[in-house]
């Protein structure tokens, strides 16, 4: 097969009109070919995608050159910065041997350049704080980082579906510890019993432990008010469109905690966005690195929860792309919906990372140009295989593709940079301080009290009429015994004596005759 075939074949695949990210040139026996130019139409990215490859393959400068080039179009970027190593991307790269001789390789003109980024944090200190009120969370998305079981599941159901029926908003932690206990050990147990069911104070007391144990690892700096407005997503400065970075370094041991707290933002996203259709460029594209903790032990619910939004984003406008070591970290119900797709170098060293390579293989696009399963773990670094969605949605060739080197810098800023980028952002200060809200917390506290002076109001009235009852028995006795008390009535009493035991004893006793009673007197 000539050279000449491969970079007619590259062109004629790759080919468009619309506007898009060129990613670099194909490579054709260990050589790249200049003229075979890869590119990914902008169209196609809410068609979502994958970027996969093992550790120190490139897969976060792959990501960085996507984002570069969507902003540089005018589309704004998510993305998480999971080392802390992307904040360079608010600055100019440096042109150094390397990076010219590739740039020359590939036939292009390096130039360097810095991009607007803004920088957020779920702790609040590596950015501006990222929040969402534990409603806006949701039941499904709490249950997987409170790792509950189906019945405590369950019971967080009951717990949202109360506080939306009796307008009680569940700002933060301390509002859904007060429902829970509201309703398990408070007035609230019998008023739930017959419309939801009962709450077992040992399902309790696990949630409530679950709930204590994030709080200690600093997990609920992420709930509370003022959270977090989608739409500052969506920013845009002289025409470029912003990358916003979640800055994710200090969270390393809470993995499902910040990949949840993501597709939380997309659930946002999709609720929040009209329809769109097919645009020439797309409103936004999300990327989810670490994708693998996404779905690691993730429950049936939560997986449905992907699923649908993966599938119905697309028509507002969204792209999603995932990065992980291993095509299979993701499931096959989401990868059947990812139609771009960048592959860097999978290391075959045991039999289960083999028998993943061929299952990857299977996946591709067959090619007439590569021996597939060789030349997947021959790939350098900054080498991937691509296939992506061409401008008319039909899968292009599966080319080894030389990736282009990013503009910006590659590489964390300096502490002193970071904190100036910092300062000058006016989202940092837009969420900088909680706010405390009527919630929850303060609604049920006011309802305990309530109820709590009505019952003592109620023992003060039962006590009243007790007291005025036991006057009244008193007045009485006192009137009966005066009337007892008397002379006359001392008299009918002895009469009335004499009758009775008269009338017992008048059979045996003996009679006496009125003429003898009348001389004795």
């Amino acid at each position: 097969m000539s050279v000449g075939k491969f970079t007619e074949a590259i062109q004629k695949s790759y080919t468009t009109h619309l506007p898009a990210i060129h990613l670099g040139a194909g490579i054709y026996q260990n050589e790249i070919i200049a003229d075979a130019k890869v590119y990914l139409p902008m169209r196609m990215m809410n068609r979502h995608g994958l970027v996969t490859g093992a550790t120190g393959s490139g897969k976060t400068r792959t990501l960085q050159l996507l984002a570069e080039q969507l902003s540089a179009a005018g589309v704004p970027v998510f993305m998480p910065d999971m080392k802390g190593d992307l904040s360079g991307m608010a600055k100019e790269g440096v042109a150094n041997e390397k990076i010219q001789e590739r740039a020359k390789a590939l036939g292009v003109e390096y130039i360097p350049a810095a991009l607007p980024v803004e920088i957020y944090s779920l702790s609040g200190k590596l950015g501006a704080q990222m929040r969402a009120t534990v409603t806006e969370f949701g039941p499904v998305l709490l249950t997987k980082i409170l790792e509950l079981n189906d019945t405590q599941a369950g019971v967080l159901n009951i717990l949202f579906k109360y506080a939306d029926d009796k307008n009680l908003p569940i700002v933060d932690f301390s509002d859904l510890k007060k429902v829970l206990n509201y309703l398990t050990e408070g007035p609230g147990a019998a008023e739930i019993k017959s419309d939801y069911g009962k709450i077992s104070s040992s399902t309790a007391s696990t949630i409530l432990r679950k709930i204590v144990s994030l709080e200690q690892q600093g997990v609920d700096q992420l709930f509370g008010e003022t959270s977090f407005d989608v739409d500052d997503l969506f920013e845009k400065v002289d025409g470029r469109g912003v990358i916003s970075l979640l800055n994710v370094a200090d969270m390393q041991s809470q993995p499902a905690v910040f990949s949840t707290f993501m597709l939380a933002l997309l659930a946002e996203i999709y609720q929040r966005l009209p329809e769109a259709g097919d645009l020439d460029k797309p409103k936004l594209i999300f990327f989810l690195d670490e994708a693998h903790l996404l779905f690691k032990d993730a429950p049936k619910a939560f997986l449905d929860q992907i699923d649908q939004v993966i599938r119905l984003i697309r028509s507002k406008g969204v792209g999603i792309f995932f990065c992980t070591q291993l095509t299979q970290d993701v499931p096959p119900s989401v990868l059947a919906q990812l139609g771009n797709r960048v592959h860097h170098v999978i290391r075959a060293f045991t039999p289960n990372d083999v028998k993943a390579l061929k299952e990857t293989i299977k996946t591709f696009p067959k090619s007439e140009f590569y021996e597939m399963e060789q030349q997947f773990t021959q790939l350098g670094t900054g080498q991937a295989f691509i296939t992506v969605l061409n401008e008319k949605g039909i899968p292009t060739e599966t080319v080894v593709t030389h990736l282009l080197p990013p503009a910006s810098y590659m590489g964390p800023l300096s502490e002193q940079e970071y904190s100036t980028l910092l300062n000058n952002s006016d989202f940092y200060k837009k969420y900088k301080d909680a706010v405390d809200p009527q919630s929850a917390f303060e609604l049920l506290n006011e309802r305990m009290q309530q109820i709590e002076a009505e019952k003592e109001e109620k023992q003060e009235e039962k006590n009243a009429s007790s007291s005025s009852r036991t006057t009244s028995r008193k007045q009485e006795k006192s009137t009966l015994e005066e009337v007892m008390g008397s002379p006359l009535a001392k008299q009918v009493g002895r009469e009335l004596v004499r009758g009775v035991f008269g009338m017992l004893f008048g059979s045996s006793a003996p009679r006496r005759s009125s003429r003898k009673r009348s001389s004795i007197f």
